[in-house]
This record gives structure tokens, sequence and C-alpha cells, in this order.
């Protein structure tokens, strides 16, 4: 049997990995465009030393300067040691946020120690908290999956800060901050989306049918769900029309990356069909021993495996495409693309509540 990590591999009928390569590619050519994934120099107080020390050196031989000059160029450095104090604070309070967060994932890890162990005396005490079946209907009694648990609890809090997060972007972006500012809450979020597929991959390996039933989801997300997630070509054509104006060579870029993202979902989607028969195949030809299928599941336990694989190809491909649509924008687009992916996420959410609470007529 594979380990737990083993990732399926398709055949070469179906090249996998050969559309997600050309969007790693991508990368590679926006780095020089200036925007999200080239590194943008920030003045600090080594820079000002040095200017000091260069002005020093300029006065010794041209002698003293104009006293109009010096006043000429105060403002100047006024501004710039009033942008270095607000990078400062903004990035003083960002690791204050990631602190609180961290603190928090902390507090829920331990409720669920503490719960885990009240089910397992209870399960000592004769009692069970199952779902479903019992055991002379299957053969087994299935335990309470820890690794669900958590990723739930996990979860819970993630959407939490997500909310939080699009609160303060809505609020920066209505503030008209800097560029500057603005850069450190969409490299915030980026890494909260990152932090969702780093969940996702782990509570995959502890139920990988959990994940792809997308039950974490509310129902309305749930109607749009493709491999456990959001299928990044249809994102970007919901996307598009909303971060509008913009180059004509943007346009492009986006358009070939939503290209590239359907080529690599329709070869994910032909090799998780291609799957679904084999695992099908592997369980029709079990057979009944003892009252029990146990024994016969090794063969569809192994493909299953390779479901855990098809889960992290396709939040690979969702956090990629994330990150490749950053690069094309600027710091000022790529906020407002963020604030709309997350407002379109609540929306789909709010949908769900509505439609949950809305008054039934009786049959």
């Amino acid at each position: 049997m594979n380990s737990p990590s083993a990732q399926f591999v398709p055949s070469r009928s179906m090249s996998v990995y050969d559309p997600i390569h050309q969007i790693n590619m991508w990368g590679e050519g926006f780095k020089s465009n200036g925007n999200l994934g080239a590194t943008i120099p920030l003045i600090d107080e080594a820079d000002l030393k040095f200017d000091s020390q260069s002005e020093d050196a300029s006065h010794g031989i041209l002698g003293t300067p104009n006293k109009y000059d010096q006043e000429a160029n105060k403002p100047a450095v006024d501004k710039i040691q009033r942008r270095l104090a607000q990078n400062r604070e903004a990035a003083r309070k960002s690791r204050l946020r990631k602190k609180a967060y961290v603190q928090q994932l902390e507090s829920s890890r331990l409720k669920l120690m503490q719960l885990e162990q009240e089910l397992e005396q209870a399960r000592h005490q004769g009692l069970y908290v199952g779902g479903g079946l019992d055991s002379n209907n299957i053969g087994f009694a299935a335990p309470v999956n820890s690794g669900i648990t958590t990723f739930e609890m996990e979860y819970g809090i993630w959407v939490e800060e997500q909310n939080r997060q699009i609160l303060e972007l809505r609020t920066a972006l209505n503030a008209h901050i800097g560029d500057m500012e603005l850069r450190i809450l969409v490299e915030g979020i980026m890494n909260h989306y990152s932090e969702i597929f780093r969940m996702k991959s782990a509570a995959a390996k502890a139920d990988v049918f959990y994940v792809m039933s997308g039950m974490w989801k509310t129902t309305a997300e749930r109607f749009f769900l493709w491999i456990g997630g959001f299928r990044p070509s249809e994102l970007l054509k919901v996307l598009l029309p909303l971060i509008e104006p913009l180059t004509e060579q943007q346009r492009l870029d986006i358009q070939n990356l939503g290209k590239s993202c359907q080529q690599a979902e329709d070869a994910l989607s032909q090799g998780m069909d291609r799957l679904q028969e084999t695992l099908a195949e592997s369980v029709a030809a079990g057979q009944l021993i003892e009252g029990s299928y146990i024994q016969q599941m090794g063969s569809a336990m192994e493909k299953l495996e390779a479901l855990v694989g098809f889960v992290n190809q396709a939040d690979h491909l969702r956090q990629e495409t994330l990150h490749q649509i950053s690069r094309i924008l600027t710091t000022r687009q790529a906020a407002r693309c963020l604030l709309v992916l997350g407002e379109y996420f609540q929306r789909l959410r709010a949908l769900s509540l509505l439609w949950s609470n809305q008054p039934r007529e009786p049959a």
C-alpha cells in the first residue's frame, strides 16, 4: 500500500502536470513587471544616514549650502520619515494580529484535546458517539475522526479572520492609503489563503471524502464545488469584470492564465473520472468474508490515496492561480481583487443562510 502522502500520477494521455507547470512558468514572466511578484525597495534609516553623509561630504567641497535649499529639502525628508513610521506601525500591527491568530488556534487545539479525552472516556464506559450504521451492519464501528474535528474548529477561526481582513481591506481602500501600507495587507491575505490550503491537505489525509464532499462549506458554496474547492478558471471569469480598468497587456495575461487553468482543470477532471471508474471496479469485485468486506478493500484503499493526491493538485492549482493574478496586477488592483474575492464568498455564505431560514409552506 502506498504511503498516505503518495500522489496519483496520471497516464501520458492525461497530462496533469504540463498545464500546472505552464502556470508556474507564468511567475517567471511576471517577476520583471514590478507587481506583487517583484520586490519593492523600501527607504529605511540606513538610506537616510547615507544620504546625510553624502550631503556632509558635498558641503566640504562646495561650502555651506544655501539656507533656502535646506528648507526646501526638509519637507521631503519629513515625508520619508513619516512613511517609515507608518510602515513600522503597519508591520507591528500585522505581527500582533498573527500572534493573536496563532494563540486562538492553540486554544482551539487544547479544547479539542479535552473533547477527545471526554469522548474516549465515554467509549470506555460503553457509550458510542458515531454516525450512521452500527457494527452489525458493516462489521465495524467508525471512531470519531480527530483530524476532521480539528479542521472544523480551525476553519471556523479561519473564516472569522478572513472576515476581519476583508473589513480592514475595504476600509483601507476607501481611505486611499499608500501602496506600501496596502501591500502589507495584500500579503497578509495571501498568506491567509495559503493557510487554508495547508489545513485542507491535513484534512484530506484524515478523510478525503469529507474534503471532496465540501461538508465544511455552506450549501451555496458546495453548489460550485470542484475537487474540494473553487474552479480557478470560473472564478477568473467572475472577477475579471469587477477589477476593471485593466491595461490591454493585463487583460491578455489574465485571459492566458484562464486558458492555462482550464487545461489543468480538464486534465485533473479526466484523471478523476478514470480513478472513479477503477475505484468502482475494485469495490464491485469485493467478496463478503465472515460477514465483512474489510479484507477485500486493500485495492480500493490504494486508489483513495491517489484521490488525496488529486485534492492536493487541485489546491495547488488554486493557490498558484491566486499568486499569478496578484503578479499581473498592481498592488492596488490586487487589493481590490482580493476584496472582491472575499466578498464573493461572503455573499455565498449569506445566500446559504437566507435559503435555509426562509419560511417553508407546510406540505
